[in-house]
C-alpha cells in the first residue's frame, strides 16, 4: 500500500484517483504509524511552506518522514512536497525544511511572470538514472503551477532541469528518495506514467 502523505493543505484526492489508475491502491496518512506500515510514500504539494512544516511538525510527521526515507522507503516528493525535502525556503520569510536534500528554495525573479504556470518540457540530466522517467521520452511537457524553485547545493542529485528564465532542478533523485517540481496527475498521460512508474519501485520492494 502507497501512503499519500495528508498535512491538511492539498488536494490529496487527485493523487489518490491518478495512483489507482496505474493500478496502485493508496490511503491517506495523518500519523508516523500510517507511514511506518506503508510500501512507498507520496507527498503531495499544495500550500505555503512554512505552514507545511509546521503541520508536519504538530502531527509528528517531520521525524517520521525523514526515518521512512532512511529506511529506503521508496519516496516520491510533489511540487511543495519537492521543496520540504530542501534545508530551508525563503517564501514569505526564511523557514527550515526537513533538511534531507542541501539546498534552498527561493522564488522567481526579475521579468518572469509568477507563478510559472502551464506546461513546461522537463530536459533530462546526461547519466542520471531516474526510474521515475523509464518509458518516458526526453524533453516531455508537465504541467507547473508554482512561485518557487529548489536550488540544490549538490549537482548529482539533478536528474532534469525545466527552462524559465534559467534553467532551474524540476526533478532530482537520491537513492530510494524522488522529487518532481511538476504535477503528474495533471499531466495527462505523461504524467500517469510517472505514477506507474513509481507504483513499480514500490511493488519491488
Amino acid at each position: 500500500m502507497i501512503a499519500i502523505i495528508d498535512y491538511g493543505r492539498s488536494n490529496l484526492r487527485s493523487v489518490q484517483k491518478a495512483l489507482e489508475r496505474a493500478g496502485y491502491p493508496a490511503i491517506f496518512a495523518g500519523t508516523p504509524e500510517a507511514l511506518r506500515e506503508a510500501r512507498g510514500i507520496v507527498f503531495p504539494g499544495q500550500g505555503a511552506f512554512g505552514d507545511t512544516m509546521n503541520n508536519l511538525r504538530a502531527q509528528d510527521l517531520a521525524g517520521a518522514v525523514k526515518d521512512e526515507i532512511a529506511r529506503g522507503k521508496p519516496f516520491l516528493g510533489l511540487c511543495l512536497g519537492l521543496q520540504v525535502l530542501f534545508e530551508e525556503s525563503e517564501e514569505m520569510g526564511t523557514h527550515p525544511g526537513l533538511g534531507i536534500l542541501p539546498g534552498r528554495v527561493r522564488r522567481f525573479t526579475g521579468d518572469l511572470k509568477v507563478p510559472h504556470m502551464g506546461w513546461n518540457q522537463v530536459d533530462l540530466r546526461q547519466g542520471a538514472d531516474n526510474p521515475l522517467f523509464a518509458g518516458i521520452p526526453d524533453h516531455s511537457y508537465f504541467y507547473f503551477v508554482h512561485s518557487y524553485y529548489v536550488d540544490p547545493a549538490e549537482d548529482s542529485i539533478i536528474s532534469g532541469t525545466t527552462d524559465y528564465g534559467g534553467a532551474f532542478a524540476s526533478m532530482v533523485a537520491r537513492g530510494n528518495l524522488f522529487g518532481v517540481q511538476f504535477h503528474p496527475e495533471k499531466s495527462s498521460d505523461i504524467g500517469q506514467r510517472v505514477y506507474a512508474n513509481f507504483g513499480k519501485l514500490v511493488a519491488a520492494c
